[in-house]
């Protein structure tokens, strides 16, 4: 059987985002789970920068895995996958410089879109890990990522979080990465239908929703009447793995403990430890939040 191109698996993902349907993302975060979501029929994937660390360090969504490690675990999906897949490349590990870097990096790997965004990362001192940068500093991102990849048909997603600024500098922010070149504008933190409108009117090029799972937010159809194209709603599979591996090894060890009927994100929970990391950021960083 032919095998498609990176190349062709970002025109795809273009064929996606020029479309007036929404689709939802399986989580990829390894080949194996890459060639099992192609071989069911999803038209699309995302490498989360959440669950590259949980899959690498198995560390929390602190920031704290670095460019190499996340392009190495995307270039090993990008080897086998048949779907064209997002990478969440968080503030793109730096500057617009390191953001360029990081561009070349993942299209090298094979991803067919990223999604670059305005938080503050990693946490500075004695700020919130919240904190957004400046939309000018975010437009200079936008436009470094573009100068910076060699295949045009990759996406560039410019992010930001509307659950943490009104709806007026979210409209701000999105027409000025849309203005700068961003292939489509990725939104985190829309509470329900309404919010999205209030949002949605101010944006001209497609809509990617992290949801988690809202509820108020699954009318399919409704959704890309308002220009939505692609839903994260959430890790599931991934989640399951790590349920499933615990419950399979606690019953080959014969381990009868109080963890066993614990769910998957109580696991994570468990054995990412952020406790620690949480303490270590207010002794170090003098985090209070």
């Amino acid at each position: 059987m032919s095998r498609l191109s990176h190349h062709d698996l970002r025109n795809s993902f273009r064929h996606l985002l020029q479309s007036d349907a929404c689709y939802q993302t399986a989580s990829v975060f390894d080949p194996m789970s890459a060639r099992i979501a192609g071989d069911l029929g999803f038209e699309v994937g995302i490498l989360g920068g959440s669950v590259a660390s949980l899959q690498v360090l198995a560390a929390p969504d602190f920031a704290l895995i670095t460019l190499s490690e996340f392009t190495e675990q995307a270039t090993r999906i990008g080897r086998v996958a048949q779907l064209p897949f997002i990478a969440d490349a968080d503030h793109g590990y730096g500057n617009a410089l390191n953001v360029m870097r990081t561009v070349q990096e993942l299209e090298r790997a094979g991803v067919a879109a990223l999604t670059i965004e305005d938080t503050l990362l990693p946490a500075q001192f004695g700020r919130k890990s919240t904190d957004l940068i400046s939309i000018e500093e975010g437009v200079g991102k936008v436009r470094a990522a573009l100068e910076a990849r060699d295949d045009k048909a990759l996406s560039i997603i410019a992010r930001t979080n509307a659950g943490v600024i009104s709806d007026q500098e979210v409209a701000l922010r999105a027409r000025a990465y849309q203005d700068a070149g961003a292939d489509g504008i990725c939104v985190v933190g829309v509470r329900d239908f309404d919010h999205l409108e209030a949002i949605s009117q101010h944006i001209s090029v497609p809509l990617m929703l992290v949801t988690y799972g809202n509820q108020n937010l699954t009318d399919q159809e409704r959704l890309a009447k308002l220009g939505v194209r692609i839903i994260v709603a959430g890790h599931g599979a991934y989640f399951a793995s790590i349920k499933a591996t615990y419950d399979s090894l606690r019953a080959q060890r014969n381990v009868t403990r109080s963890t066993q009927d614990l769910t998957a994100s109580e696991l994570t929970h468990t054995y990412t430890m952020p406790d620690e990391y949480v303490s270590w950021a207010r002794e170090f960083m003098n985090v209070r939040d």
